[in-house]
């Protein structure tokens, strides 16, 4: 593709994703365009409200496990600020932002997926006591197949 025709497709994609709800800005990130951001807002990596208990609680397993996401979970533990019983949507949303910021953060949209249970959001997700850290984002970048746009 001529780097003109790319430009123009994505100067025409830039509002888009911008405006786009939280669920497709991870979307747009599987299909091959990578939205990268650094400075200026916040993201968190959470538990989607829709998905199933089962999925969550294998997400939960998963990105808490030293062979698998490694993330600290010791603040969803029993004891811990974020414990909340019975709430597996915030244990989720935790074990899922944690594992996010680990694996890159912004710069890694795809770490937040987990089998489609999780999505970035803006809304900062913390209560209580409980505090869900965030990467900070100054602008965003889009890359499509290689060729990178900076607004």
């Amino acid at each position: 593709m001529p780097a003109s025709s790319a430009l123009r497709l994505l100067l025409l994609l830039a509002p888009i994703l911008l405006l786009a709800p939280r669920a497709s800005v991870s979307a747009a990130a599987g299909a091959g365009v990578g939205v990268g951001t650094s400075g200026g807002g916040q993201l968190w990596c959470v538990a989607k409200n829709n998905a199933d208990d089962g999925a969550l609680q294998s997400a939960i397993d998963w990105a808490c496990s030293a062979g698998g996401g490694r993330a600290d979970c010791a603040a969803i533990q029993q004891g811990g600020a974020c414990y909340d019983p019975p709430d597996l949507q915030r244990h989720a949303s935790y074990a899922f932002n944690d594992y996010f910021l680990r694996a890159g953060g912004a710069a890694n949209p795809v770490a937040c997926d987990f089998s489609g249970a999780a999505a970035l959001t803006a809304l900062n997700p913390s209560y209580g006591s409980c505090v869900l850290p965030s990467r900070l984002v100054h602008c965003v970048h889009i890359r499509y197949l290689g060729v990178p746009f900076k607004a």
